[in-house]
């Protein structure tokens, strides 16, 4: 057995959950978790993780999830968990490339966030929801995955929430100070709950990046020194709740990836143009970063981890959005390239991305899927030996 084979952590749903999933899509006049709109939905729900829990055991992972099946999307169920938050259907989705790299391809439109009061990170659905992991996985690792405090920080920040008579938060530090505090609670009682590892999971950082041809903060008449004072408060907001769980005595991961919808990705940009910002000056404990294609660059991105000997990279080599099993000699050549820059023992593998995202998941079965996640096992352990 290997530890050095992970999960991000979302795995694909089982059909009978995914019939309240869609049910929940398409509803405006409901309220999260969403138990009481939908009879069977909760002991559904309960069920599928206990069961997902097993088999991600019996397929020897040392960290579990549940799988991420208590999520409609990564991160807005998180948000929606949050005291004054109202979720909304939106006149349109997020905006993914289709599999022609050219082509928009529109998400689920249940993405529209309405701040009606202070926001507040207590009493989150998401500790009872960990508690019901831990008990689940008894001896077995576990992790939480959130949304990182920038990612929704991004989001929030460019609605319609900001300003206005009625708004809660009237400009951007407002909803910034407003915020941290959320995530300090919500921190807080997950390391209260015995909490060890929590992941923050983030799309935005290749925004930044100036080889990115999907980014608005790209091309010309852009003011570079504007974006990158967002990027540093992006970089300053994260770093101020990892500090807090740090001082929880927690463990602070993160994942990386660029766009993760029905196997669409949302665009380009390579970790060495944006290396010097979110790799060097993030305070994570662990980097799970997308490396399945050319889109992320040169694995000489890492160099920046080099005075960091504490710090653990999750190289993303293997690919959770094709049903085919990857191309070991291309891990194993990345895997070496990497090795002559970080030394061996800190570096671990992963798919770039979990395998459902959002709850309708990647264009595979579970069988392939499991048979991926052999696949990353079988790589670990003749690359790494045994290690647990």
């Amino acid at each position: 057995m290997t530890d050095k084979f992970q999960i991000v952590g979302s795995l694909l749903r089982p059909d009978e959950l995914l019939k309240y999933k869609t049910q929940i899509e398409h509803n405006d006049d409901i309220q999260y978790p969403f138990y009481e709109n939908y009879e069977g939905y909760e002991k559904c729900e309960t069920e599928a993780i206990k069961q997902v829990v097993a088999k991600e055991i019996e397929h020897n992972l040392s960290v579990v999830t549940d799988g991420e099946f208590s999520k409609s999307m990564w991160h807005l169920d998180f948000v929606w968990g949050f005291g004054g938050v109202k979720r909304y259907i939106a006149d349109h989705g997020y905006f993914f490339r289709d599999v022609d790299g050219t082509s928009k391809y529109e998400t689920r439109k249940d993405i529209g966030l309405r701040i009606t009061d202070k926001l507040s990170g207590k009493n989150h659905h998401f500790i009872q929801l960990f508690q019901q992991l831990q008990d689940t996985a008894g001896e077995q690792q576990t992790k939480l995955c959130v949304p990182s405090p920038s990612h929704i920080f991004g989001e929030l920040s460019w609605s319609d929430n900001i300003g206005g008579t009625d708004a809660v938060y009237q400009n951007i530090q407002e909803l910034k100070e407003g915020l941290v505090i959320a995530y300090k609670e919500f921190v807080e009682e997950f390391a209260a709950v015995g909490g060890k590892i929590l992941q923050f999971d983030d799309c935005l950082w290749e925004l930044f990046a100036d080889d990115n041809p999907n980014s608005p903060f790209t091309g010309e008449n852009i003011n570079q020194d504007e974006v990158k004072g967002l990027a540093t408060e992006f970089i300053d907001i994260n770093n101020t709740v990892i500090d807090f769980g740090h001082s929880l005595g927690l463990k602070m991961w993160t994942h990386n990836c660029r766009g993760n919808y029905d196997s669409r990705n949302m665009g380009g940009g390579s970790y060495v143009k944006i290396a010097n910002l979110f790799l060097k000056q993030l305070k994570y404990d662990r980097f799970f970063l997308e490396w399945d294609d050319d889109r992320a660059g040169s694995i000489e991105a890492l160099e920046v981890f080099k005075d960091r000997p504490e710090t653990e990279i999750v190289l993303g080599l293997l690919s959770s959005k094709t049903s085919t099993l990857d191309d070991e000699a291309r891990v194993v050549r990345l895997l070496d390239e990497a090795s002559k820059i970080i030394d061996k023992d800190r570096l671990l593998l992963s798919h770039q991305c979990g395998f459902a995202s959002c709850d309708g998941g990647n264009e595979l079965s579970e069988a392939q899927q499991w048979a991926k996640i052999d696949q990353g096992q079988k790589i670990a352990k003749q690359y790494w030996g045994s290690t647990v």
